[in-house]
């Protein structure tokens, strides 16, 4: 077409900007391709969203697959990480080695919990087991805690401040390990209160 014809007639100098130009053209389209394809930077993963002001922090209370009991009471004095996924939900799989290993390097006044939504004990048993996970997973197995924390989407995660008020809530996957979670952890640390 027209770059073949103005080759034709150009000096090498100009030929050789002419396919820099061509280059760079197709190198734009094909990004511009990905980015519409999906392949888009982690951080354009999620929408956080603060909590509600005029929305009081649902009561929580859950068993986890050890057996133990988690209430409201355990997240007083911690800045919690409430994540809510099942083992179907591909990003909820791709985010949970990130969230065991926050949990893995947090300190006392950290809590890492995962909700799992209406799936069997079972299930949800083999995956942690096959997958190494160790944080602590409760079990909603009739989305009771869904219902009370407003989640329409999974992975869905709610920020808890240490005064046992939810602060935040994150609908996506995240990466729980790197700098911008680490920013929002310490700001909850840092500004207890609501």
């Amino acid at each position: 077409g027209l770059a073949q014809g103005l080759s034709q007639r150009a000096s090498v100098g100009e030929r050789t900007r002419l396919m820099r130009l061509t280059i760079s053209a197709r190198m734009a389209q094909l990004l511009l391709g990905l980015l519409l394809l999906g392949a888009h930077p982690a951080w354009a993963q999620f929408e956080k969203t603060r909590w509600p002001a005029h929305v009081p922090t649902p009561s929580f209370s859950a068993v986890d697959l050890n057996g133990r009991t988690w209430t409201s009471a355990d997240f007083v004095g911690k800045v919690v990480v409430l994540n809510f996924w099942a083992t179907w939900c591909p990003p909820c799989k791709e985010e949970m080695p990130s969230l065991q290993m926050l949990h893995d390097i947090s300190d006392s006044k950290t809590l890492v919990l995962a909700v799992d939504v209406n799936e069997p004990v079972a299930r949800v048993a083999r995956y942690a087991q096959a997958t190494g996970l160790s944080l602590p997973i409760v079990l909603d197995a009739k989305s009771e805690m869904v219902r009370r924390f407003g989640v329409q989407a999974f992975p869905t995660t709610v920020l808890i401040g240490p005064d046992g008020f939810a602060r935040w809530r994150i609908v996506g996957d995240v990466d729980w390990s790197g700098p911008q979670a680490n920013t929002w952890l310490n700001d909850l640390r840092v500004n207890p209160k609501r």
